[in-house]
């Protein structure tokens, strides 16, 4: 199957690639009861070496970078308290963490989370990180930007691999608030 987006000619419903997807995200296929058949969450084999956005989209066009959507693990910090949530914004932004997410969270401060932090306690891959398979509990912010794009690359939960998804799907994950602002320029 041809990819909606990208120059992707091996395009596969991501429950078929169940042994390709780390064991969180695996499972969240596996459960899967989004607005959307799970057969729509698309996933494509890629060159770990080529992960990253910016060499990702030079290899694979430049178009990809309004439809790409990062996702990247941050910590709130209240007290002696510590509160985990991913956000996801579009690829071409950064996440407001002192402003936005902070305020979000109700954190006196908040910061992106040590790499260890974020693959440790999501079972999943730095450079890798998707919103879906995301540890119970844990907030997921997300631009609005992120649920008006028709088709969103996003990680796969490894550097291998990436999942195509409707955009729509991702304010119906488990703890999903959808935020105006929360990628700036």
């Amino acid at each position: 199957m041809r990819a909606p987006i990208g120059d992707f000619d091996d395009a596969r419903p991501a429950p078929e690639c169940l042994d390709l997807l780390v064991a969180p995200v695996a499972d969240a296929v596996r459960a899967w009861s989004g607005g959307v058949p799970a057969r729509q969450l698309l996933y494509v084999d890629t060159d770990p070496a080529i992960a990253d956005t910016a060499v990702f989209v030079e290899h694979h066009g430049a178009g990809l970078l309004s439809a790409s959507a990062n996702c990247v693990v941050v910590a709130g910090r209240r007290g002696g308290a510590s509160t985990l949530a991913a956000c996801l914004v579009p690829s071409r932004t950064r996440v407001d963490v002192n402003g936005v997410v902070r305020r979000q969270l109700g954190a006196r401060k908040a910061s992106f989370a040590p790499m260890e932090t974020a693959t440790d306690e999501s079972g999943m891959e730095y450079g890798g990180i998707t919103p879906i398979g995301l540890p119970a509990g844990w907030p997921l912010l997300v631009d609005s930007a992120v649920v008006g794009t028709e088709w969103v690359l996003v990680g796969s939960g490894r550097r291998r691999g990436k999942l195509i998804v409707p955009g729509k799907v991702f304010a119906g994950l488990p703890g999903a608030v959808v935020l105006e602002g929360l990628g700036t320029a």
